[in-house]
């Protein structure tokens, strides 16, 4: 299935009754950036895009939608949601699905074989004087940038998101329909990116650590924007009892971040969304890896790759340490 072809689909699903809306992507109104689209109406899907510019993970949505009290004696609307997703995209629905944040039923996914996503720190070198770009086309091993009258040849290697050097998923694991071709999977996840800190001393990590964390606003632009952070009242905003104080220093960044982190292991598939939306920069994806790191390692669990698979942290088998001495 191509482009319009999903298109053509779409708008036909959302003329039925039991579909509330599609969510894709569409053109952003400055330099490369796209925006998510909420669908409503059959025409909308006209401005729906598909190219290596999106790179939001669209997941996040599915559990953002406001509910509002019912009077008593009604019932919750029961409508399907239509959504494009990645392969990276599609292990948070799955683990959505595992916890039960979402009902496999209640979403129709347009699954996308994705060949990698563009960095847009990296892509912003090459605009200069170019308020908007219009479009990118993959071709071979490099990208054709189109803005206007212009059209840039870039080498697809120096502004794939780093991320996608090493996704050993992407082809979209769980689907209804299938958008593209698969491509071929021949990557390795590797934790080269956290060699470094693990070879540290522990006073080395903490000097580390404590250097990134005092950095930290915490806007929680971070938890905002993960698939998985859908508690109701997340822990960081409860007063009665007051878990982290509203005070911006490192002390109190650092129970955050660590909070956040061990609530994701396990959990966490590496979209990178969290260190792509944070405003200072804080490599927070070297926090989660190595977490899922461990947890691979202990229990051989990986997040998102089977929708009928109990979350890790969930249960308990005997057999299971209850002290893993490497890690100390």
């Amino acid at each position: 299935m191509n482009i319009d072809e999903m298109k053509n689909l779409m708008k036909d699903l959302l003329k039925r009754d039991d579909v509330k809306y599609a969510i894709g992507y569409e053109k952003g109104t400055y330099g490369a950036r796209v925006r998510p689209l909420f669908a409503i109406n059959p025409d909308d899907v006209d401005n729906f895009i598909l190219n290596p510019l999106c790179v939001p993970n669209l997941a996040t949505y599915l559990t953002k939608e406001e509910k509002l009290p019912l009077p008593r004696g009604q019932t919750a609307e029961k409508k399907k949601i239509l959504i494009v997703a990645k392969g990276c995209d599609t292990r948070s629905i799955i683990n959505l699905i595992e916890e039960k944040g979402i009902a496999r039923e209640d979403v129709i996914i347009f699954g996308v074989a994705c060949t990698g996503v563009i960095d847009l720190k990296k892509l912003k070198k090459y605009l200069k004087g170019i308020p908007k770009v219009d479009d990118v086309i993959e071709e071979g091993e490099k990208y054709i940038v189109k803005a206007g009258d212009k059209s840039l040849e870039i080498p697809k290697d120096e502004i794939i998101a780093t991320k996608c050097l090493t996704c050993e998923y992407p082809n979209p694991l769980i689907y209804d329909h299938l958008v593209g071709e698969m491509v071929e999977d021949v990557k390795e996840e590797d934790y080269k990116s956290i060699e470094e800190l693990e070879n540290m001393s522990q006073e080395e990590r903490w000097a580390f650590w404590e250097d990134q964390f005092s950095e930290c606003i915490r806007c929680y632009a971070c938890r905002n924007i993960c698939p998985m952070c859908y508690c109701k009242t997340c822990k960081v905003d409860d007063l009665s009892p007051q878990w982290i104080r509203r005070s911006v220093n490192t002390s109190e960044n650092t129970a955050y971040h660590l909070m956040r982190a061990f609530h994701l292991a396990g959990r966490c598939i590496g979209c990178g969304e969290c260190e792509r939306a944070c405003p200072k920069g804080i490599p927070l994806t070297k926090l989660y890896k190595k977490l899922n790191k461990e947890v691979k390692r202990i229990f051989n669990y990986v997040a998102g790759t089977d929708e009928k698979e109990i979350p890790v942290l969930s249960f308990f088998k005997p057999e299971d340490s209850a002290i893993d001495e490497d890690i100390l």
